[in-house]
Formats: C-alpha cells, structure tokens, sequence
C-alpha cells in the first residue's frame, strides 16, 4: 500500500529484457536507500514493484508482461527520471490517499494549460476508467496522488501546484506522453457493487 506522496526522482540506469519481460535498475535518491531491503516493495510511476537486488544506490526490479502491457514502464529509457515512493509503514501517516501500486491502465496527456505556476492537465483515458472518476475525487498519475478537477466520458483534469511539477515527472510531461493511472479503490469496489445489482434485477 502507498500513499502517492513521491518520495524522489530515480533514474533508470539498466533495462535488461527478460524473455517477455524486463529488468530495471533503477539508481535511488540518497533519501530512499537507507534501510531498503531485499524483497521490499517500491512504486515505480505508481507500479508496485519487488526490490530483488541493491547495488550501492542502484535497486533492480523484475516488470513481466502483464506489468508491461498496463503499465508505461516498458516505454522507458535508460536516463529517464522515474517517480518513486516505499510502501507505506504501519505506523506511517496518510497524506494523500490510498494507493495500491496496481496500475489500471495508460492515459495520454492531451493538453498542459499554463496560468503563471500553476498548470492544469487534462488525460485521455479508455471510458471505463473515465467512470470510476468523480470531480473531487482521488487519482493516481504515474503515482502522485492528485485531486480531480473534472471529468469527462473519455477524459479527466488535475490542478498542479508548483511544488508537485518540481518534485515530479509531471513538470517535463508533454502532449502526447503516457502515464500510468490508477482510480481510486473506493470507485472500484461501487462499480463491482452496481454491477451486481444490475444483473441481478
């Protein structure tokens, strides 16, 4: 479990291909490695993933291929920054909202409308995720937990204050970029609930 406060920027120093899947060695900011082990969870753009080896401030981790076919990870370079948050503690405080690091798909930005610092981004997204998504409502982008201005049947926007575009990937998104999404559980287990209703009627 995760909160979508990112921790820091890491860098992608390795992409090994592994039969369908890929391995990533990812190099850590100073702040994340201390006390990182062997077998603990670590999002990555928002996809939880398993540390299975540490190398100084370089930790691997293993993306297979259903990771990669809903995640944006396999479009990534070797250089390029990623979002990075641990898994949250027992003891830990809840600052944004609750994030399973289970990406549910990829959106696309389509347009960054600037007003001096701040930014609103909108995303296209497949109808079925635009439908678990309500106006003040809670969403993870590439793992930064962010409050949803509005929404539309295949689209959705979010607000950026100055401190979020600096301290993540979303300040050098462009159009056209993918991004990892994941809906709020709370709008998943509804639309699990309704469906029910519905088919039994």
């Amino acid at each position: 479990m995760f909160t979508g406060l990112v921790e820091g920027q890491g860098t992608i120093r390795g992409i090994t291909p592994e039969g369908g899947a890929i391995r990533l060695d990812v190099e850590l900011p100073a702040t994340m490695t201390e006390g990182l082990g062997i077998g603990d969870s670590v999002a990555i753009n928002g996809c939880c993933l398993t540390v299975i080896e540490i190398d100084g401030a370089v930790a691997a981790f293993q993306a297979g291929t259903e990771t990669l076919s809903k995640t944006n990870l396999g479009r990534l370079d070797v250089g390029h920054p990623a979002n990075l948050e641990r898994s949250l503690p027992v003891d830990g405080r809840l600052g944004g909202h609750f994030v399973q690091g289970h990406v549910d798909g990829v959106g696309e930005v389509v347009s960054i409308d600037r007003d001096g610092e701040w930014v609103t981004m909108w995303f296209r997204v497949p109808v079925l995720l635009a439908r678990l998504l309500v106006s003040k409502g809670s969403v993870a982008v590439d793992g930064i937990s962010l409050t949803v201005v509005g929404v539309e049947d295949d689209r959705f926007s979010v607000a950026l204050i100055p401190h979020t575009l600096e301290v993540t990937t979303l300040g050098i998104r462009n159009v056209g970029d993918p991004v990892n999404i994941e809906t709020d559980i709370l709008g998943k287990y509804v639309e699990r609930l309704l469906e029910g209703r519905i088919s039994s009627a």
